[in-house]
């Protein structure tokens, strides 16, 4: 885990929030049984794995970030900050201006995970394949998707047969990567300074013949990206995804 160090997309304005989002960012809703942000679930989550180098990538009202999870030594973590810029920007530009800061240095890998994405994937796991087979990108992928409507079949104008939210067997990215540092730089030259990763920093790789690799998920992932998926949410699932409050105690003291 010396080799990687995590990258937590924290910067967007949640607009699909508003008018919550006008008060407070995105990572900082509350989700859970304890009602803690989903940017702690996720910094929990890295550290049970042993990632406690994190960077957060963060924009819009970004010091609410910082004066909650400051040095991140109450999580067991070393967590530092890249703040948005005019001329980095989007999720690729983000991840570029971190780099350039120096903030991924003595790592080789960076884990990427987008700040609105909650799933208890084994890290190590992803990490460990991504590293041993040398690929330059490993993306985790769910190998399922639930259409949020309905679906019909259509025969002329009849509609023959409806299906409410049927599930795809389909490969869907769920907004967690990893990805060789060394990456970004080449990058640069072809895309500039604001990209967007899953739009043009992975299609380029693959047009480019970089190594791109699949890491199947078959678990429960949740995309608290909007008001509507927030409101769907059944909070009480997300109890596991925490630690335990007695050893977020124990670290503290």
């Amino acid at each position: 885990m010396k080799r990687v160090v995590a990258a937590i997309l924290a910067g967007g304005e949640g607009r699909r929030f508003r008018p919550y989002t006008e008060i407070i960012p995105k990572p900082m809703i509350p989700v859970g049984p304890e009602e803690k942000p989903i940017l702690e679930h996720i910094v929990v989550w890295l550290v049970r794995h042993g990632l406690r180098d994190i960077v957060v990538l963060a924009g819009y009202r970004w010091r609410q970030i910082r004066n909650y999870f400051r040095d991140g030594g109450y999580w067991g973590a070393r967590i530092r900050y890249s703040i948005d810029t005019p001329e980095y920007s989007d999720t690729g530009g983000a991840l570029l201006n971190a780099y350039r800061q120096g903030l991924f240095d003595g790592a080789d890998h960076v884990l990427v995970w987008y700040g609105d994405i909650l799933a208890p994937l084994d890290i190590r796991e992803l990490l460990d394949k991504h590293i041993g087979i040398n690929a330059d990108a490993t993306l985790a992928l769910a190998d399922r998707y639930q259409v949020p409507v309905g679906v019909a079949k259509l025969r002329g104008d009849d509609v023959v047969e409806l299906v409410e939210k049927p599930w795809l067997d389909i490969n869907v990215t769920i907004g967690i990567l990893a990805l060789r540092k060394t990456v970004l730089s080449e990058a640069e030259k072809s895309l500039g300074k604001s990209f967007d990763i899953m739009t043009h920093l992975v299609p380029w790789m693959i047009k480019n013949g970089k190594r791109v690799k699949a890491y199947t998920y078959r678990g429960p992932w949740y995309d608290v990206g909007s008001m509507e998926r927030y409101a769907k949410l059944d909070h009480n699932n997300l109890a596991g995804f925490l630690a335990p409050q007695s050893a977020t105690n124990e670290r503290r003291g």
